[in-house]
């Protein structure tokens, strides 16, 4: 007789064996689904059985099943929804470590996001400068907090700029926006805590969260912004403690949040008590920068103002708008990640903003990314190609015959260097077919041309 939990003839899209010789028998089956993942048995947007049927499958109890997608599920691999079901997650195998180790040789860099080089003389003079002083020896010891009262003044002028007005006891210093986000994560979140993202996201997020077992959330969007309604479902349904989110020229999808989702985001995350991390690398790009959504939630909202993409990005300085109720941890994070910033780059940073340098540097990226955009429109304005013409990348939807990741590789034979919506996606999100291209990468106009007019030929063979 066939035993009664008998599965020979049941449709299950993962049937695993397992030696259960070894053990504990949780990661011998976490381990075979990771395998399973990685070979290819197990595709993306690939949903598993129900824990209790897989149990019932392999013997097992319930509690073993559960364990096993958790370690999965805290690498990225696997995205469990509620009332839906655990599937494996689009982005799980895609690369998020975007900055090679070295420039690709023989590829016209359009992938990473490089600002262009226009601030580097500025910078260099203001340098030489500060080095003719006499007391030129502090800038390379420890800073102390108390040394550093006057450059949160220029922090502020900065932030100001930025649309969100704060004081110099909320102001904290991080080595680069990606560092602040690590120190934010770190202090604000446990293992296995859970936080809302947009379905594509910056992938710096994608590898702190991952490293620090912190589970990313996909919330649904609205013309490519996040959406407050689903973001208060996922208050209610989902668990999660917080939000990070670029209202600004959001990383990979170049869009801007309407003001009004601002303030009803703001207004969500004040009733459910949610911190929010907003990324503010991109907000000095417009001439006229919207509100921040700081500026609507001030006592939920962690505002970081990376200067990597507005100043250059070898300075690996950000400044830090912290809520009094979280600025004790994210100091003492932030300690325990750096000791200190370097107060050499504080100092020039800080000085380059109160002489109103910054004003003309941020001007010259500005003319140079329309320069730049103009050429982009002038060879794609047949396609989708989203983004502003004062932004450093864009985001290019391709035709319905190919994915990202397939347009990624084909550009890359062909010369050209872009990033696939697969390595942006988050969980069980379905990645757009789109690749981000950078605009400002390219050493020189002629280069970016170049690398555009292949895109352009790539494009109309797939038409």
């Amino acid at each position: 007789m066939m035993p009664v939990n008998s599965f020979d003839n049941y449709p299950m899209s993962w049937k695993p064996a397992i030696d259960r010789t070894e053990k504990p028998i949780y990661q011998v089956l976490a381990r075979k689904l990771e395998q399973d993942i990685v070979n290819g048995v197990l595709l993306p947007g690939t949903k598993l059985p129900p824990q209790r049927e897989l149990a019932d499958y392999l013997d097992l109890n319930l509690s073993t099943i559960s364990k096993a997608f958790k370690v999965c599920e805290l690498k990225g691999l696997l995205s469990a929804a509620v009332g839906s079901g655990t599937f494996v997650s689009y982005g799980a195998l895609s690369n998020s470590y975007l900055l090679e180790e070295s420039k690709p040789k023989h590829l016209i860099e359009m992938g990473a996001t490089l600002p262009d080089d226009a601030s580097y003389e500025p910078l260099v003079l203001q340098l030489k400068s500060m080095l003719q002083e006499t007391s030129y020896e502090k800038w390379f010891g420890y800073g102390r907090a108390g040394d550093s009262l006057w450059q949160k003044d220029a922090a502020i002028k900065l932030i100001r700029r930025s649309g969100f007005e704060t004081t110099v006891d909320h102001v904290l210093f991080a080595n680069g926006g990606q560092n602040a986000i690590a120190a934010t994560l770190a202090s604000l979140c446990k293992p296995g805590d859970r936080i809302g993202v947009d379905q594509h996201t910056y992938p710096g997020l994608k590898t702190v969260a991952a490293m620090l077992n912190v589970q990313i959330v996909p919330i649904k969007a609205e013309n490519y912004t996040m959406s407050p309604t689903s973001f208060e479902n996922a208050c209610k349904n989902e668990h999660i403690k917080g939000i990070y989110l670029i209202p600004d020229y959001h990383n990979p999808t170049a869009s801007y949040m309407p003001v009004e989702h601002r303030k009803r985001i703001a207004a969500i995350a004040k009733k459910y008590n949610q911190f929010i991390i907003e990324d503010g690398s991109y907000h000095l790009m417009a001439k006229e920068p919207l509100p921040a959504l700081a500026a609507f939630a001030p006592e939920q909202t962690i505002y970081i103002a990376s200067l990597s993409k507005s100043f250059a990005p070898g300075l690996r300085l950000a400044y830090v708008a912290v809520p009094s109720q979280y600025k004790e941890p994210i100091s003492k994070a932030l300690y325990n990640l750096n000791i200190t910033v370097s107060p050499l780059l504080a100092e020039l940073t800080a000085r380059t903003i109160v002489s109103n340098q910054f004003e003309r540097l941020i001007e010259g990226h500005r003319e140079q990314s329309i320069q730049r955009n103009q050429v982009v429109n002038c060879y794609l304005d047949d396609y989708s190609c989203l983004g502003v013409e004062t932004g450093i990348f864009r985001w290019l939807l391709l035709p319905e015959k190919i994915t990202g990741a397939e347009f990624e590789a084909i550009a890359a034979k062909q010369g050209v260097q872009v990033y696939a919506a697969e390595r942006f996606v988050v969980g069980n999100s379905c990645p757009d077919r789109a690749v981000r291209i950078s605009v400002c990468a390219p050493k020189t106009i002629e280069e970016l041309e170049q690398g555009v007019r292949i895109l352009k030929r790539l494009l109309d063979e797939l038409s």
